[in-house]
């Protein structure tokens, strides 16, 4: 894509008409955001409303700025490019404090215009601000890849790999699109939407004026014009703000490395021991089941057994599986005097194990299975199922950015299931948990006899 920054543009009421349609509300429910941007200004252009709500809602904000933009007036007689990068390095810290962010831009200085020279530089610097974010649900912010700007698809093309690697969230803002493109260049398919609060959208207005370098005439001279016209800076007014997921945005399923790092730094990652919440929803399960006794119980992903424990005292013999060996290792510790009760290392659904079972449990395990391991999973689980077998769901309801899905989705695809019938559901806000069986069968009522 070839444009130039002076002409006119696509006007913003092409673009008014084009977004009046329903977008998908960009989820914000993360403990930390990231922003690459490959120049200063990117992130006040594309995503400062964001940024200026997360930080009302105190969520903490890395930005990393991968050039100082010096190449931006190559043919200025007042700036010569590192005056330029100097000056649009402060811009950035004026526009970060207007926003509300705490922690200081970090600048690479690397060449504008070269990023593609130093893919290797930028991946490690994101991957040490990921390292330092672990554990947290993490958002990686920017610009998009299809923008009609080099460096701006090189840094979306690094992000995105260095997230999809490590199963981070990662969502891309187009800048330069308003200006070269139409409705018909938008991937509307991949697009979500953020609202933006007068006051947020405010923050965002005072951000850009910021960056005074690119909004005004560096001089009067010639060479030294504005970069972004007052008809460009129209599509920065707006009250959302758009976003793109990454292209075959359905995402692998969680692998070892992510519950390896959680086990290394929490004893008790998700508080099964430490929080009522936790136990409480144990309780709820155990009560859920529809039969006083099991022969052959199977847990999928234990954990540290808080469960299994529960499991055991109403079933002559279980079998619990984790791919942690750090979360074994504790539930070992836990069922040690339990001789009817089996652990096991397994990633599943790959390795699932042989036999058959009249009770399965799958319990805050089948969101972390995305693309198609969801349905080989849940295939397994009902083909390990015995003629009078029931399989217990349990998912968390919100939603939470590591996870490829939500645990709605997981109980919508049982729900289609059409080997199953439902006996029991319980819906919170907070979790939903179902009891399925195979066709045919009987209400715990029917099989006590109290009803025929």
């Amino acid at each position: 894509m070839s444009f130039d920054h002076r002409e006119p543009g696509t006007a913003e009421g092409v673009w008014t008409t084009a977004l009046a349609r329903d977008l998908p509300v960009l989820d914000l429910d993360v403990d930390r955001i990231v922003v690459v941007a490959a120049h200063p200004d990117d992130e006040s252009l594309g995503a400062a409303g964001l940024l200026a709500t997360a930080a009302a809602r105190g969520i903490p904000i890395d930005l990393l700025v991968v050039t100082d933009g010096e190449g931006s007036h190559p043919d200025s007689p007042t700036h010569t490019p590192a005056t330029l990068g100097l000056r649009r390095r402060r811009e950035v810290f004026a526009a970060a404090e207007i926003l509300g962010l705490v922690t200081a831009p970090t600048f690479l200085a690397l060449p504008d215009g070269g990023t593609d020279e130093y893919r290797e530089a930028i991946s490690a610097a994101l991957r040490d601000v990921l390292d330092r974010a672990a554990p947290a649900r993490v958002l990686v912010l920017s610009p998009w890849s299809g923008d009609g700007h080099r460096d701006h698809r090189v840094v979306c093309e690094i992000v995105e790999k260095v997230c999809a690697a490590r199963q981070v969230r990662s969502r891309a803002f187009p800048i330069w699109l308003w200006h070269w493109g139409g409705p018909d260049d938008v991937p509307w398919d991949r697009a979500e939407h953020l609202p933006l609060s007068p006051r947020n959208r405010d923050a965002k207005t005072r951000a850009l004026a910021a960056h005074t370098s690119q909004i005004l005439p560096l001089s009067a001279a010639p060479g030294d014009e504005e970069m972004i016209h007052v008809r460009m800076r129209a599509h920065f007014t707006r009250d959302s703000e758009v976003f793109f997921a990454p292209v075959g945005g359905e995402r692998r399923s969680v692998g070892q490395d992510y519950f390896d790092d959680m086990y290394a730094r929490h004893d008790d990652p998700w508080g099964f021991d430490s929080r009522w919440y936790e136990e409480r929803k144990r309780a709820v399960l155990v009560a859920a089941l529809p039969r006083r006794r099991y022969r052959a119980t199977f847990e999928a992903g234990c954990s540290t057994g808080a469960l299994t424990a529960s499991l055991a005292g109403r079933s002559d013999r279980v079998l619990a599986v984790d791919l942690a060996p750090a979360a074994l290792a504790r539930a070992r510790s836990r069922l040690a005097d339990r001789e009817h009760v089996e652990l096991r290392r397994a990633t599943l659904p790959d390795d699932w194990p042989e036999g058959e079972f009249d009770l399965v449990v799958l319990s805050e395990v089948a969101y972390y299975w995305g693309g198609v391991d969801l349905d080989r999973g849940l295939t397994a689980s009902i083909g390990s199922l015995s003629a009078d077998g029931h399989l217990v769901a349990c998912h968390w309801r919100h939603p939470v950015a590591d996870y490829p899905r939500t645990g709605d989705e997981v109980h919508a695809a049982l729900a289609a299931r059409p080997d199953l019938v439902r006996l029991v559901r319980h819906e919170e806000e907070d979790f939903v948990l179902e009891v399925f069986a195979r066709p045919g069968a009987r209400s715990v009522a029917t099989e006590a006899g109290l009803v025929s």
